[in-house]
């Protein structure tokens, strides 16, 4: 669906599975992203950092899941795309992680500029589909991981609830397994430890509210941390900045949400 107005050129594309954001880097340090990062320079370049590794200069970075790094850009504005790990079948994951130094790569870069330009002149409103985020960034969706019923039913719950507060206990018990068995059978599945997924999905839950003039503290209740203590020191680990930081430089930030979170 889409209006007749021209966006600002600041603005992200939210859902479970995907995230499209264009914006404001900041000074970010080390941030360790739950989702497969791909990052993209839309004028000058970008310098990327993955730990234990050496700087490189480049105008895509393609960063797989769970993979501390940092990045910076030459110019203030820069594009990026978050894909969940556990929604695309792993060779293709894979294979996509691997495609940042490639032709390919370039490919990936000129169409996120596109789509960039695509959605500033035909913007979407809420509501879209993973599948309809897939084909305006790679002209196609990506194929879907083939995922144990009990633990989609997991992965489901987890892409889609604002404040989970439950623990591994209470999905293994409704997957009818013991917690040990659960733990393992996820892992196996996800390539990604229970406990560290669920922390991602908690603090991907920040992402939905970044433009809002709320109450810190508050919201850190209401995605499901404990105390503030605990919500801050989440977020910088995961996106290399403090809270007050991600919405001081996302006020102008408009977001399109692909699918309500439920409660």
């Amino acid at each position: 669906m889409i209006d007749a107005r021209r966006r600002q050129d600041r603005f992200m594309l939210i859902g479970p599975e995907r995230v499209f954001y264009a914006g404001l880097l900041g000074r970010p340090r080390r941030r360790l992203l739950g989702g497969l990062g791909i990052y993209a320079a839309m004028q000058g370049g970008l310098e990327i950092t993955i730990e234990g590794g050496i700087s490189r200069q480049t105008d895509i970075a393609i960063v797989p899941p769970f993979t501390t790094h940092s990045i910076s850009s030459e110019h203030p504005l820069v594009a990026g795309l978050l894909i969940e790990p556990e929604t695309v079948d792993r060779e293709a994951l894979h294979g996509l992680a691997a495609t940042g130094d490639t032709p390919s790569g370039g490919r990936i870069a000129e169409r996120i500029r596109a789509a960039y330009d695509t959605l500033q002149q035909t913007p979407w409103t809420d509501g879209f589909a993973t599948a309809d985020f897939d084909r305006l960034f790679f002209d196609r969706p990506l194929p879907r991981r083939r995922l144990d019923r009990r633990v989609a039913a997991t992965t489901a719950h987890l892409q889609r609830t604002l404040d989970d507060a439950y623990g591994a206990p209470h999905y293994a018990k409704a997957a009818d397994l013991s917690v040990s068995r659960f733990l393992h059978l996820f892992k196996d599945e996800t390539d990604v430890r229970f406990r560290a997924l669920r922390a991602w999905k908690r603090a991907r839950n920040l992402l939905h509210f970044v433009n809002q003039d709320i109450n810190l503290a508050h919201l850190a209740l209401d995605i499901g941390y404990p105390d503030s203590t605990h919500f801050s020191h989440s977020i910088r680990r995961f996106y290399g900045l403090q809270p007050r930081e991600i919405f001081s430089g996302s006020r102008r930030l408009e977001i399109i949400r692909g699918e309500p979170l439920a409660h």
